[in-house]
């Protein structure tokens, strides 16, 4: 309790519990240990690879103990690549060390020493670690977070398909649709976004230090060095960048990034809307025992978890548009600004996460009041002058739209008995007079129901 109350970001203080999750993707160590997993595995590729006759091939019990090191890399180990680091001043540089020490006592590995991190720049290793996180974070935490809303939303959807709203544009009253077809909207958005999300290809590169393959050309000519980097990068299920200064562009970063924000903003025009529709009295809010909704007011349910999810979107969003901004931007072959500012991914994601969850729990708490609803759409029969104007004008009466808008506009509101007087006097078949005679703001829904229900 101590650390979370003087931890500086509330990630890791008053919020530790709900991001905890990401700390697997995103911390110190979770980078160490990436690092260490492709240190290991471009020994082993090299070590494997017949035009490389520099290293010869490692035995089979070798190979498992490299495997069981990048598998099962520990906090005391993270603790003293850092120890190295200390001395180093140099974190990649740190890992190799440490390898080197690690397996001191393994005649194969101590033999091949030299070529841990063989013609590799630090980015080499960094590029592909952070692909690493950035894809382990999105399948493992955010897109599972994103899938739970998703799921909710479809539920509300489904359940109040055929419950009739007022429609508000511009904030004003306007053509009714159903709480349901809302809904459906917002989780349809939402399932697009995530597709694109999940589709964006993570790019990878190891090919040195201003990306020609300059040293390892000189050292090992008779490698194909450009195919055996395509094979080691897409190894680690990461899709191939040919072409690189000495740092991968980070445009795939961008791109997950600026994805990310883009169904943020989704979240965010829900989170207001809903707040909206709480305000309305459209939606009550489960009360929780023992909670307190005001200091002073005892009465109050208060939709903090929106509001909640709302501001922490926007934190969100001001750090991933940061990061998809700056990335891709390096002063010829490299500067180091991508560096420290890589070392925030954890945070926007760690935003995006407190965003969902309490969005998520904002949902959950929502209950549908059809009275209050239905009594907002009864004191709205103006809503009508819409399909009675327009059943004017499929009859072919001229200045429909002006006859109704000189009923209807700025009188704050007419009632049923003023709209049926008028369509009584309206020169219509009597099909479509008795259509419109029948019809009531709550049956004026058009498709929206089914709309609703096959989203």
């Amino acid at each position: 309790m101590s650390q979370a109350l003087t931890a500086l970001s509330p990630l890791d203080g008053r919020y530790a519990s709900k991001t905890r999750a990401l700390q697997d993707h995103f911390s110190e160590f979770a980078l160490i240990r990436h690092r260490v997993r492709v240190e290991i595995a471009w020994l082993r590729a090299l070590a494997a690879e017949p035009s490389f006759d520099l290293l010869p091939p490692f035995s089979a019990a070798t190979a498992d103990a490299l495997e069981r090191v990048a598998r099962d890399f520990d906090l005391a180990d993270a603790e003293r690549v850092k120890a190295i680091e200390a001395t180093t001043n140099h974190d990649v540089k740190a890992v190799e060390y440490w390898l080197r020490e690690r397996f001191r006592d393994n005649a194969e590995v101590s033999a091949a020493g030299e070529f841990i991190h063989f013609a590799c720049t630090s980015e080499d290793i960094n590029n592909l670690a952070h692909a690493l996180m950035v894809r382990g974070g999105l399948e493992s935490v955010l897109l599972p977070a994103i899938d739970s809303l998703a799921a909710r939303l479809d539920d509300l959807a489904r359940a109040h398909a055929d419950l009739a709203m007022l429609s508000r544009t511009h904030g004003q009253p306007a053509t009714p649709t159903t709480l349901g077809k809302e809904m459906a909207n917002v989780a349809w958005r939402l399932k697009r976004a995530r597709l694109a999300t999940a589709a964006v290809e993570l790019l990878g590169k190891v090919n040195g230090a201003t990306g020609n393959f300059n040293a390892h050309v000189v050292a090992a000519p008779g490698v194909d060095w450009p195919a055996f980097a395509r094979r080691f990068v897409t190894g680690l299920g990461i899709a191939y960048n040919p072409l690189t200064i000495q740092i991968e562009p980070h445009d795939a970063l961008a791109e997950v990034f600026d994805a990310l924000a883009r169904l943020n903003t989704i979240l965010l025009d829900l989170d207001r809307d809903a707040w909206g529709y709480i305000s309305l009295g459209y939606f009550r809010q489960k009360v929780k025992a023992g909670e307190v909704g005001s200091s002073t007011m005892p009465h109050k349910v208060n939709p903090i978890d929106f509001e909640n999810s709302e501001g922490n979107l926007g934190l969100a969003n001001a750090l991933l548009r940061h990061l998809a901004e700056k990335l891709p931007v390096s002063r010829w072959q490299r500067d180091l600004t991508d560096s420290t500012v890589l070392r925030n991914m954890g945070v926007a994601f760690g935003y995006c996460l407190l965003g969902y969850e309490a969005c998520l729990r904002g949902l959950g708490k929502l209950e549908a009041d059809p009275a209050r609803i239905a009594a907002d759409l009864e004191g709205c029969w103006d809503v009508l002058a819409e399909p009675v104007q327009t059943v004017m004008r499929a009859h072919r009466i001229e200045g429909s739209y002006e006859k109704l808008k000189e009923l209807t506009r700025g009188k704050g509101g007419i009632t049923k008995d003023e709209l049926h007087a008028f369509l009584r006097g309206l020169p219509l078949p009597d099909e479509a007079k008795a259509r419109l005679l029948a019809l009531t703001p709550a049956t004026y829904i058009g498709l929206a129901a089914r709309l609703a229900r096959e989203s």
